[in-house]
């Protein structure tokens, strides 16, 4: 890790720290605000040009993309996890405190808040709460979201223009303003895949990848396997990255090939984890 002194990084406050990874890429005009204490931006992560940051602490997990024009801020700390992808002009509101899973898709022109205030209250105005924002892993706002301080549980989705005010279920899938379960009529987000499926799949796709490249499978090895639980580390897996299917992780080596694979598989192919554990 190191410590960015990059040009294209304002620092509206000089105690912030700001931690980035390898592999990132941090667009122009990047501000971060004067509330800023700690940035952290992990492993091939992308911040877009023109992105105003403004909450005390920030952490972005690896392969994760913030696009152009967002505006992230907040007086709680912020976690964002890995291979999120938030699209352009979105606005995350961390007043009441957000925490954003891994695997999260955000659309374009998307509101999430963790607040509503504004009425006075010495007149009477009742509308006046603070209240944590939790996505959880694999949760989907399609573009033009306004999400309410509520829990998402994993693999939800919100259609395109939706306005969600109540908990979403896991799996379920809501659309309208205010929005409604349509799981009856949509179907959920996933669905269940064996293991030995999922294994075809994937094996088809690291092949795809080769060929795309021009890679001879010598130069860029992978070992599948069904479970971390029932893993056995071996010497002869040095030089190879081992993906783990049920847990939908992999314990990377950081190579370059393995680094294009990554990408490849974003963000609609597949997405894994980081462990480092061996």
């Amino acid at each position: 890790m190191i410590r960015s002194n990059d040009n294209k990084v304002i620092k509206m406050n000089p105690e912030t720290n700001v931690i980035i990874n390898d592999r990132c890429h941090i667009g122009k005009n990047v501000r971060f605000g004067p509330q800023c204490k700690i940035i952290e931006i992990g492993y091939g992560s992308n911040i877009g040009d023109d992105v105003y940051i403004d909450v005390p602490e920030l952490y972005i997990g690896e392969y994760t993309t913030v696009h152009k024009g967002n505006t992230i801020h907040g007086y709680q700390p912020l976690h964002i996890g890995h291979n999120c992808w938030i699209g352009q002009s979105c606005v995350i509101d961390s007043i009441g405190g957000c925490f954003i899973g891994n695997n999260v898709g955000i659309g374009a022109y998307s509101q999430l808040w963790s607040h509503i205030k504004f009425g006075d209250t010495l007149e009477g105005c009742k509308w006046n709460s603070i209240k944590k924002l939790i996505i959880e892993d694999d949760v989907w706002f399609v573009g033009h979201s306004i999400v309410s301080p509520i829990h998402a549980k994993k693999k939800s989705m919100l259609m395109v223009g939706g306005v969600i005010t109540k908990d979403m279920e896991e799996n379920h899938i809501y659309g309208g303003s205010p929005a409604k379960d349509l799981t009856d009529k949509l179907g959920m987000q996933f669905r269940n895949k064996s293991i030995e499926e999922k294994r075809e799949e994937f094996e088809v796709l690291y092949l795809e990848f080769l060929k795309l490249k021009g890679i001879h499978e010598k130069e860029f090895k992978i070992i599948i396997h069904e479970s971390y639980a029932n893993y056995v580390s071996g010497d002869t897996e040095d030089n190879f990255t081992i993906y783990f299917l049920n847990e939908r992780t992999y314990i990377p080596t950081r190579s370059e090939y393995e680094f294009q694979f990554m990408k490849y598989l974003l963000y609609d192919k597949a997405k894994f984890i980081p462990t480092h554990k061996k």
